[in-house]
């Protein structure tokens, strides 16, 4: 739940931001006539998202890494003209050339924006099954609610700045706006780097690598920028609609002003709220949801000569269970035994075919691994497939679990 949560925002909120910047300048500066490219736009942009994701599933026809570059690269180019145009080159030599690029280029910026950042984000749904589960299962339903409310922070910020468009000065409108494109293509500029390198088509040079491993390791950075050059705006909105200026003519008037206000300060404060709620999830959420986990000691087990015997009552309690054995390299081989119901075990490694040795462990009564924080359906456990354990082979006898010895020896190689 919490990891998609800030998945989500953290691949949603910056765009978004974006994209109801330009819907405000749009609405603010253009004709009605002019106003219809941003929707339309818009709504090809997330209709080709949506389309590629489809082809992304169920194919393998599309190579994200050129894809990413090629969008990103019409982003950039998209960007800096939108720039040039917003602050008025070329206004006086041609009015009616430049108002028609003008439209252009932040429909099309509008449109790349989305149609970049969704394709993942529409994806994420797939991830949430394991081989075997329900939609109808609890682990589905807690990943669905994460992923919705990151959905929802993002769409409700960027509705609430587009609302408030009203009360913005147009200066500052264009300064924000403008500070936001940039420290987007900044962001942009690291990717396309970053794909350069890895292909090798540029040599690696010192400043490169510093720019690079700053950009990496500061990633978050960059939407923490765009929120930013944006969070003085609901602060401002609220101090100049607190008291409404202006002389109204009649009562009507007087209700109107004062309703607008109201308005807008209502929606400075959405925009505060879904802000403090995005940096809590990328912070402490994020901590939380990456603390730690100690796994639970290995119990005590019988070794007789070529085998391992667990005593059931000792192990048919429904809760996980780990044992450890020293192979004959001294590698500790761990493996984890769970009674899934009155008739079957679960048994396998401490360990899966993806995530490696990380190990498993028991969360409310869910078998959960460590590394990805995926829960297990246990009824699954014991079978390949997923980040399942890996199966271990057993039998029960005389009120024993058996384990061979040699089959541990065989799995040494994946604790070393």
């Amino acid at each position: 739940m919490l990891h998609y949560l800030i998945l989500t925002i953290e691949n949603t909120l910056g765009s978004a931001i974006l994209v109801a910047l330009l819907f405000m300048t749009a609405y603010r500066e253009r004709p009605k006539s002019r106003r219809s490219f941003m929707p339309a736009a818009t709504a090809a942009g997330i209709g080709a998202a949506l389309i590629l994701s489809a082809v992304i599933h169920t194919t393998v026809l599309i190579n994200r890494e050129f894809l990413n570059i090629g969008v990103l690269s019409a982003a950039g180019i998209a960007g800096i003209i939108y720039i040039l145009f917003l602050w008025g080159i070329f206004r006086k030599n041609a009015p009616g050339v430049h108002a028609a690029a003008r439209d252009a280029s932040s429909s099309l910026l509008s449109a790349i924006l989305l149609f970049y950042c969704l394709p993942t984000v529409i994806l994420y749904p797939t991830q949430f099954l394991l081989a075997g589960e329900s939609v109808l299962s609890t682990d589905f339903l807690f990943k669905s609610i994460g992923y919705l409310a990151g959905l929802l922070i993002s769409f409700l910020a960027a509705l609430a700045l587009f609302r408030t468009r009203e009360g913005v000065p147009a200066p500052l409108l264009r300064v924000l706006l403008t500070a936001g494109i940039a420290v987007n293509m900044a962001d942009q500029f690291s990717t396309i780097i970053q794909f350069l390198l890895a292909r090798r088509i540029i040599p690696m040079s010192k400043g490169i690598f510093e720019f690079v491993k700053i950009t990496v390791n500061y990633d978050d950075y960059f939407l923490y920028l765009i929120m930013a050059i944006t969070l003085p705006l609901p602060f401002l909105l609220w101090a100049m609609n607190l008291r409404p200026a202006g002389r109204p003519e009649n009562p009507a008037q007087y209700r109107k002003i004062k309703s607008t206000a109201r308005r807008i300060r209502r929606y400075s404060t959405l925009i505060l709220a879904c802000y403090i709620l995005s940096v809590i999830s990328m912070t402490a959420v994020r901590a939380y949801d990456q603390r730690e986990v100690t796994l639970s000691p290995a119990e005590p087990m019988n070794i007789d000569g070529v085998r391992i015997t667990l005593p059931i009552e000792n192990i048919d309690d429904g809760h996980l269970h780990r044992f450890a054995y020293i192979s004959s390299e001294a590698i500790e081989v761990r493996f984890i035994v769970i009674k899934k119901n009155e008739s079957a075990w679960g048994v396998g490694l401490d360990a899966c075919d993806i995530c490696g040795a990380t190990g498993y462990y028991e969360r409310e009564d869910e078998v959960i691994c460590k590394l990805c924080d995926v829960v297990m359906n246990k009824s699954t456990i014991g079978f390949k497939g997923g980040c399942n354990p890996v199966p271990l082979a057993y039998a029960v006898s005389d009120g024993n679990m058996v384990i061979q010895i040699q089959d541990l020896e065989n799995e040494q190689h994946r604790f070393k």
